[in-house]
């Protein structure tokens, strides 16, 4: 699943910490996106918050994430970024309710990457430079929709609902448009949609993203795309 990116000439490592929201996401990096950015000698670290003594990620306040952070960032001085998705967003994140007025999605979780931001730039101006918030719209599952054929491949008894998978991923603009509702969320489409095995978030997530391959991701999903690059481009 190698991306179609020369090896950069540097000698310098760059190391960063991905603070994820859940097991699928934290499998994602780990598994996936860490292996494949290690060969450009950036190297991730995937991080949960943890929300009580015996449980890590899910279920995420801003003042939780906002504390975790900022310790972070004074602890190591490696970068930080977050993979967040917008849907169940804890409504406190900064300017929340005004991203909600817009009506474009790549707008929408713009403006709370910039205001979280600028959050955390406000508290200590020297981390500007080493935080990068991302946020995923609508969810890690919208990418699995970027190649259905490979999606249902997975599973053999899953290849009989190809077709309607399909017209989903047909009927919006990218694979992140596929929206916030509780019934047509991506993660509840593939829910309801992929049984005998049931979809297993944690399994089936990064086996999809496997299969469909990174460089068809960046092709497809525009915001990913551009946070992806980002990453790359990080440098000391």
């Amino acid at each position: 699943m190698a991306a179609k990116h020369h090896r950069r000439a540097t000698f310098t490592m760059i190391r960063c910490s991905v603070i994820c929201e859940g097991q699928t996401e934290e499998t994602f990096i780990r598994d996936v996106l860490a292996p494949i950015l290690a060969y450009q000698e950036i190297f991730l670290t995937a991080r949960l918050i943890s929300t009580s003594k015996n449980h890590k990620g899910g279920a995420l306040s801003y003042e939780r994430v906002r504390r975790f952070v900022l310790n972070l960032l004074k602890e190591d001085a490696a970068f930080i970024t977050t993979f967040f998705d917008l849907y169940a967003l804890d409504k406190t994140f900064p300017d929340f309710a005004e991203s909600q007025k817009q009506a474009d999605v790549y707008t929408r979780v713009s403006c709370i990457e910039q205001a979280f931001k600028q959050d955390v730039v406000n508290e200590y101006p020297a981390f500007a430079a080493r935080f990068l918030p991302y946020i995923q719209p609508y969810e890690f599952e919208g990418l699995l929709f970027t190649d259905i054929g490979k999606l249902t491949s997975i599973e053999e008894p899953w290849a009989k609902v190809t077709e309607s998978l399909q017209a989903i991923r047909d009927g919006v603009e990218t694979p992140e448009h596929i929206n916030d509702g509780y019934e047509t969320k991506p993660s509840a489409r593939l829910a309801n949609g992929l049984h005998n095995p049931h979809y297993r978030k944690t399994l089936h997530g990064t086996l999809a993203i496997e299969a469909i391959g990174i460089d068809k991701l960046l092709e497809e999903c525009r915001h990913f795309s551009g946070w992806y690059n980002q990453l790359l481009a990080l440098k000391y």
